[in-house]
């Protein structure tokens, strides 16, 4: 089962996607801190919704994001 990964709101209508902390294919465990994402005055930690391998990255450094948008996909546990 796939688990999206996804930007939740805090409290901007966008942010800048800055980096990945890991790459398709590490192992994540639920709660671990995933991606860095940036809205005007902050820098915010995206983590991991469930335990699993990063399966795939849909965000890039300097992407324009919305909240809810999919940032990637876990595989996760069953």
């Amino acid at each position: 089962m796939r688990a999206a990964l996804t930007l939740p709101a805090l409290g901007a209508p966008r942010a800048t996607f800055s980096l990945w902390y890991v790459k398709p294919g590490d192992r994540l465990v639920e709660g671990d801190r995933v991606a860095e994402v940036l809205i005007p005055g902050a820098t915010f930690d995206v983590h991991a919704p469930a335990s699993g391998t990063l399966a795939e990255q849909l965000a890039f450094p300097n992407d324009a994001l919305a909240p809810g948008q999919t940032l990637g996909w876990i595989e996760a546990d069953t």
